[in-house]
């Protein structure tokens, strides 16, 4: 093919691209960064202005610095924790070279730890929670929207624990758990059992509550469908029943992980146990000059996980959606 027919076939199929408009394009990108730039501008602003018993309130200068402080911090403790084990690696070669019937015994590193391995504690526990609730209320809510006797009988339950708060529960979690987990060598902690279940107690109720709406939603035309296939009651589910109400279930699980994470923060604020909640508490027990910035990197760090865990949901709805049309946000 020539050059004077492949620059014209380029220019066609360039031509041809669904470029996105201005107006697209500020929507999704030029519009959010003004909107950032000015909540920046308001809170370096303010900050100034604000004098507490630690000093001024911490500015996004202040707050950025303490961020690549407790990164560096968390850098030197792993490098602590690898020559922790390196040196204990090398003292078991030598014994077990001196005596090889010795059995080596690996300890583990005790070093308190960084705010990253807060945050993966924090994502694992509400991670376990919001998947229990959902196990549960799923079925549960299947199951009132399929069975008005089910709904009827189950209702008042649900109104009775759905208001009730993560600080409530939490004592009588604990103390359930101390007396009911009882291990000589738990496989885990009691902290994370406490914290695993007050999220799962508090995040179950949206999600129940949206499925059986969704699934009494149903239109009639698609019971009818079963009905006349004579589908059986599995079958009935799985292929009519889930399919319509994935919408609403969606809904009810964004909800749900939302609150969950929230419940997380504070319980682990209240009980002491591992996670973002704690080095918020032990920063503010701190009451050094970098506290209320530290906090502050906390506070933002909770809220960008927060939506990232919005994002993920919302993609795995748009995944399992039948109707790829739907507008979702």
């Amino acid at each position: 093919m020539s050059k004077q027919q492949t620059v014209p076939m380029i220019f066609n199929q360039v031509k041809h691209i669904n470029w996105p408009t201005l107006n697209q394009f500020l929507s999704a990108t030029a519009l959010p960064i003004v909107g950032i730039v000015i909540f920046l501008g308001l809170w370096s602003l303010m900050a100034k202005n604000i004098d507490t018993s630690l000093g001024k309130f911490p500015g996004p200068a202040s707050v950025w610095q303490q961020t690549k402080v407790l990164v560096a911090e968390h850098n030197a403790q792993m490098d602590k924790a690898d020559k922790f084990y390196a040196r204990q690696d090398d003292r078991n070669a030598a014994r077990v070279a001196k005596d090889p019937s010795y059995e080596p015994k690996i300890r583990a590193f005790t070093g308190a730890p960084t705010f990253f391995e807060q945050i993966w504690t924090s994502l694992y526990t509400v991670m376990v929670g919001f998947i229990v609730a959902s196990l549960l209320a799923i079925p549960i809510g299947i199951l009132c929207g399929l069975s008005k006797n089910a709904y009827t009988a189950i209702n008042p339950l649900i109104q009775l624990f759905k208001p009730v708060s993560p600080l409530a529960w939490l004592p009588l979690v604990t103390m359930v758990v101390s007396a009911v987990y009882v291990s000589n060598d738990p496989m885990f902690s009691k902290s994370f059992i406490t914290s695993a279940v007050t999220v799962s107690l508090c995040c179950l109720w949206p999600t129940l509550i949206n499925t059986a709406v969704g699934v009494s939603s149903i239109d009639k035309d698609l019971l009818n469908v079963s009905k006349v296939l004579r589908l059986n009651g599995l079958s009935h589910v799985t292929k009519i029943v889930l399919p319509s109400s994935i919408p609403a279930i969606f809904t009810g699980l964004r909800l749900s992980l939302g609150i969950g994470w929230m419940v997380l923060i504070a319980a682990e604020m209240l009980a002491q146990n591992p996670g973002l909640g704690k080095f918020v508490w032990d920063e503010f027990q701190n009451g050094s000059s970098e506290s209320l910035a530290r906090i502050m990197v906390a506070v933002l760090t909770i809220g960008v996980i927060g939506f990232a865990l919005d994002r993920c949901m919302l993609a795995l709805q748009r995944k399992f959606s039948w109707d790829k049309s739907a507008v979702l946000r």
